[in-house]
């Protein structure tokens, strides 16, 4: 089977090649899309080896996956798909045992989760949003998960055609476990390790911004979706 990892990156120069050559040693192709950076993200995740795709305008994560997730059905013919952060934070060797439930038939969605592995300096403020987030999931898509915000996922090309992400932004994460539980695909949980950083913290959403991505996911639920 082909598996195809997915990095939305946006001004990561620094980090990028580090991120596209761990994730390559256990995916047969790496797919950045450069979400509009200004700086040279792009170019230097090409030169690491990776199929770089660029948004014209800063659209945001969820976009910048979609975009992947559909070149690499359509032109790579993936199988499996495995979204993996631009940044660091992720462990790439924990890429084949995301993609196992995939490859022998167990689930069509793999999410990862910080605590059932390791969140290396995580603040206080982050475990106790996350408490808050798995009650909101639970009331609003009736999905009970530990972690209900880690971008380290994988996913069968089913599950992939089905989980069209429309949220442009941050709010794409509660989008697709919302479409997960709507579209009725078998879904597993695995422990996995995520590393904070000053860096990657100052670029995570604040609190309050939390508050404008509850209010796109109810939006989308309630009103906009048919």
């Amino acid at each position: 089977m082909k598996t195809i990892a997915l990095i939305p990156a946006y001004n990561e120069e620094s980090r990028i090649a580090a991120s596209v050559r761990d994730a390559r040693s256990f995916v047969d192709g790496v797919v950045v899309v450069d979400d509009c950076s200004v700086d040279r993200t792009g170019e230097v995740a090409r030169a690491a080896g990776a199929i770089v795709l660029r948004h014209v305008i800063n659209r945001g994560q969820g976009a910048a996956l979609q975009t992947a997730t559909e070149y690499a059905l359509d032109a790579l013919n993936a199988d499996a798909l495995v979204h993996f952060d631009a940044d660091g934070q992720m462990v790439a060797r924990e890429i084949p045992m995301m993609l196992e439930p995939i490859l022998s038939g167990e689930a069509d969605v793999v999410l990862g989760s910080r605590f059932l592995g390791r969140a290396t300096n995580m603040p206080f403020t982050r475990r106790m949003a996350n408490r808050l987030a798995r009650l909101f999931t639970l009331a609003i898509s009736g999905i009970a998960l530990t972690d209900t915000h880690n971008g380290f996922r994988a996913l069968s090309r089913k599950a992939a055609r089905e989980l069209t992400v429309t949220l442009d932004r941050m709010a794409h994460a509660s989008q697709i476990l919302d479409l997960v539980k709507v579209r009725r695909l078998r879904y597993v949980e695995r422990p996995v390790t995520i590393t904070y950083s000053e860096e990657t913290l100052a670029k995570s959403p604040s609190s309050f911004r939390a508050f404008g991505i509850v209010k796109d996911i109810l939006k989308d639920k309630f009103f906009t979706r048919i």
